[in-house]
């Protein structure tokens, strides 16, 4: 609906004069985060790529007595401590709700370490899982995973048998170091259902050109927007005001 001459005063000009700065500001703001996320998510991708390739180039270690590196295969020998198993609750593997049992291996040096087994499905109760564990000395290869920043729980950590997230204070002993294996080989694996890298490369640089793509579309909707903004605000002069201004 068009305004007429009588609408387009001074007063709505300056009325129009802030929905201009209204219009820009928001504009401005939407397109500037659609331009910063699209970038984060680019950074994302290297971040992935160059893990994915530390992986790759991951050293294979047989009973490390340093430190190992992130993502590292890893050989132990030792005795599953079966009594001692925790399980890490809300594992979810082709549909069904499960557990990730967690027990540590005592090495022939002494040595604890911790053990993350595989997927083991237990439904959706809350009773104590089962699972064999087995006995005597074994050899187990796997890739290992540092301890990293966890992300918060709300509410309690451990729930008798089982935890929200790994805490590797939740055993009464402590670990040769502050990570994890994932089992890939060796008895008492179970299904897997760890991976390294949950969202691959590519998917981020989707996302980074997507947000990219909708920064784009709001600056063009700003210009277009804000030039009809612009047209309808003009005040425009009476008939009366302009044959007086001829006299």
């Amino acid at each position: 609906m068009k305004l007429s001459s009588k609408d387009k005063s001074p007063q709505h000009a300056r009325r129009g004069v802030w929905r201009q700065r209204i219009w820009w500001v928001g504009g401005t703001l939407l397109g500037v985060l659609g331009l910063t996320l699209g970038l984060w998510q680019w950074d994302r991708a290297g971040e992935k790529r160059d893990y994915l390739a530390a992986l790759e180039a991951a050293p294979h270690l047989i009973s490390p007595h340093e430190t190992p590196p992130d993502g590292s295969r890893i050989t132990l020998v030792g005795e599953y401590l079966g009594d001692e198993t925790l399980f890490l609750d809300n594992r979810i593997l082709e549909g069904r709700h499960g557990v990730a049992p967690l027990t540590p291996l005592r090495t022939e040096d002494g040595r604890l370490w911790l053990v993350q087994r595989g997927f083991l499905a237990s439904g959706a109760g809350r009773e104590t899982p089962e699972v064999e564990t087995p006995e005597g000395r074994v050899t187990l290869e796997g890739r290992w995973q540092v301890a990293g920043k966890a992300a918060p729980v709300f509410g309690p950590v451990r729930e008798g048998q089982r935890l929200q997230r790994i805490e590797l204070n939740a055993w009464e002993s402590p670990f040769a170091y502050d990570g994890w294996l994932h089992l890939e080989v060796g008895p008492g694996r179970l299904t897997p259902w760890w991976t390294p890298s949950v969202m691959p490369p590519s998917r981020h640089v989707g996302y980074a050109v997507q947000w990219w793509g909708l920064a784009l579309v709001v600056f063009v909707a700003m210009i277009i927007g804000g030039r009809s903004l612009r047209r309808d605000s003009l005040p425009v002069l009476s008939d009366s005001s302009s044959s007086g201004s001829k006299e």
